[in-house]
């Protein structure tokens, strides 16, 4: 009997244990750090939670939607874009954005992140539309820019901010790849041929000029040697001038003193002697003066022609 009691007892109070975790679990939330959750009451927005612990009316209360509040990075699929030029080139990239208001992400769009890359997308061939294929390498801060600021401003009523997003890869078709090395290679040859070319023409300047320098240094030398023996010869010229002035100031002084006279027409005598002995040895024929004998006539004449040119330079 007593255990008949028991059992229906021991039933009703597991289902009321039961009953009281399942209206704790539902009562209590704890909302995680960067998250926020939206709480409906009734089918109607009540409030949103932020990080921490919260309690809700069990079986009035329910969380609707759970956002994280992180800047998400979101691949944007590749896409086909027509180029300016109508070259057909494949182009994907990545969106980053952040939720900043839960309540708009839940309520003011179905699904943020979708159109978010839609939109992406779309701007992206209508920027791409609008520049050539070479264009496209050049301009990828442009490009990255208006989608920036396309998708920020569409998704400003989401309650979402777009903080960056970036061109991953451009892709054009094989045949472009193609033309595209061929030009690179073109242009690299291009290069190396200017540079070389101009690498001859610095040297030959600098050899030209290196010629120049060295002939105007060459003949700077040769001026200078020339200035140099030219005052060396004067300067000889002088000294020479000088002693030989000197020489015969002393001659013509020695002459006019005692017993010159008679050295002088000794001295001619010599001389007179002399030079006739040579010419009896270097010729083979002689022409004798008719008075040989007559040695003091001719000292005699030779002293009347040195002794006026010795006497001025002492007179004066």
């Amino acid at each position: 009997m007593l255990a008949e009691i028991i059992s229906p007892l021991t039933v009703i109070l597991v289902a009321l244990l039961v009953f009281a975790f399942v209206i704790f679990v539902r009562t209590v939330r704890i909302v995680p750090q960067k998250q926020a959750f939206i709480i409906e009451r009734l089918g109607k927005y009540a409030t949103t939670l932020e990080a921490g612990f919260h309690v809700l009316v069990p079986f009035v209360d329910r969380v609707a939607y759970r956002h994280t509040l992180k800047e998400q990075a979101i691949d944007v699929p590749p896409q086909q874009c027509i180029t300016k030029d109508n070259i057909a080139v494949e182009v994907d990239g990545i969106l980053y954005m952040q939720v900043v208001d839960a309540k708009l992400a839940s309520y003011g769009i179905d699904n943020y992140r979708f159109a978010s890359i839609q939109l992406a997308q779309t701007t992206m061939r209508s920027v791409m539309g609008k520049l050539d294929l070479d264009k496209t390498f050049e301009e990828r801060e442009n490009i990255n820019s208006v989608i920036i600021g396309a998708v920020d401003k569409a998704s400003e009523p989401w309650g979402i901010k777009v903080t960056r997003y970036e061109v991953k890869n451009i892709m054009p078709p094989q045949s472009i790849k193609d033309a595209m090395e061929k030009q690179m290679r073109a242009e690299r040859e291009k290069r190396a041929l200017i540079a070389e070319s101009e690498g001859d023409r610095q040297a030959k300047i600098n050899r030209a000029e290196g010629e120049k320098r060295e002939a105007i240094a060459r003949s700077e030398g040769e001026k200078q040697r020339r200035i140099n023996e030219a005052e060396g010869r004067a300067v000889e010229i002088l000294q020479v001038a000088e002693a030989t002035a000197e020489g015969i100031h002393k001659i013509a002084a020695a002459i006019n003193d005692k017993g010159g006279a008679e050295a002088v027409n000794l001295r001619i005598a010599e001389q007179y002697l002399t030079e006739f002995g040579k010419l009896a040895k270097t010729n083979n024929s002689m022409i004798i003066p008719s008075d040989l004998a007559d040695i003091a006539g001719v000292i005699k004449m030779a002293s009347s022609v040195i002794r006026p040119a010795f006497e001025a330079p002492v007179s004066a």
